[in-house]
């Protein structure tokens, strides 16, 4: 499944802190579908949505 960054936080943060599962919250409540994963290789929480294609003939942005 492909998935689109929407948000990178550096994994780094004061103890207790945790923005990205914060803003993923705000994006859920907002309605999208979001997501907190790991990405190893930066050491960033990544905040992802799933990567709905467009149609064809149809600007992603509407």
């Amino acid at each position: 499944m492909r998935r689109r960054v929407l948000e990178m936080f550096p994994a780094g943060g004061p103890w207790g802190s945790r923005p990205a599962e914060e803003f993923a919250r705000a994006r859920r409540d907002e309605g999208l579908p979001a997501e907190v994963v790991m990405d190893l290789d930066t050491d960033a929480f990544l905040v992802v949505v799933p990567h709905q294609p467009t149609e064809p003939g149809r600007h992603p942005l509407g």
